[in-house]
């Protein structure tokens, strides 16, 4: 990563936090907000040994050969639009990824990163807040770089990939990361300007889930039907089969096959 900060161009990123290994970048950034780091800063580590994934998973963390990062951010918004952060580093990851490896880069509802039906990303906003503002937002980035395929657990090789194993080479870590920051820093600027109908659209372009039958899990609930399009908060449109339209703000998304299996 020595290359990294003549890479960065925007505001984010220019404070950087480089470690070899942590708990969970996360983690690690909701301590360093607390305790006042300024935006902008970015926790990087070689290796996690307890990463985090959404719902309260792990994320599995292979030593040296994927992205981890962690973003500090000071929006000034209210919780209720946390949202729209995870929203923007999805279309930056996307972006990023698109440019500096040429590979068909797509969002799966909420925050997944995917290429065709495996994952290779994946995305965790935490938010600390008093009422409804949020003091500051930390935004977990996990990406599978240079993993090779029989490094990935045996229960995630079929539904997991890496950029490494898609696109035949391996890649320049410290490039990927650079893009990302600075697609962010250009996408953040465009939450706080307002233009939230283009990164509407925008995520409407890269989505890999609009258009298909999917399975939502919410709670003990288990809705199946066809993901119509996203409304101006960023939550699904699930066209469940009596013909309901249902707002879905979280779950945990699958896309099925025409045929429903």
């Amino acid at each position: 990563m020595e290359q990294l900060p003549a890479l960065i161009k925007g505001t984010i990123g220019r404070n950087l936090v480089v470690l070899r290994t942590v708990v969970s970048t996360n983690t690690f950034a909701m301590e360093l907000g607390g305790t006042g780091a300024p935006h902008g800063t970015v926790v990087i580590a070689e290796s996690q040994t307890k990463g985090k994934g959404r719902l309260g998973r792990t994320w599995a963390s292979l030593s040296g050969t994927n992205i981890y990062m962690s973003l500090i951010l000071r929006p000034g918004i209210t919780s209720g639009n946390a949202t729209f952060l995870t929203m923007a580093a999805s279309i930056a990851c996307a972006r990023a990824l698109r440019e500096g490896t040429a590979l068909p880069i797509t969002i799966k509802w909420p925050n997944d990163l995917m290429i065709g039906n495996k994952k290779v990303g994946g995305i965790l906003t935490e938010i600390k807040s008093a009422g409804e503002r949020i003091i500051f937002a930390v935004i977990g980035i996990g990406i599978n770089a240079n993993a090779d395929g029989d490094a990935f657990p045996p229960e995630l090789r079929d539904t997991a990939t890496s950029l490494k194993i898609e696109a035949s080479r391996e890649q320049q870590k410290d490039v990927l990361v650079a893009g990302i920051l600075n697609e962010m820093a250009c996408w953040y600027d465009a939450l706080m300007g307002d233009e939230r109908k283009v990164m509407l659209d925008e995520w409407r372009r890269l989505s890999s889930t609009l258009g298909k039958t999917v399975r939502v899990t919410t709670g003990a609930e288990v809705l199946t039907g066809t993901a119509e399009d996203i409304d101006e908060h960023g939550m699904l449109l699930l066209k469940v089969r009596t013909g309901e339209i249902r707002t879905i703000h979280t779950g945990d998304l699958t896309i099925l096959q025409q045929n429903g299996k």
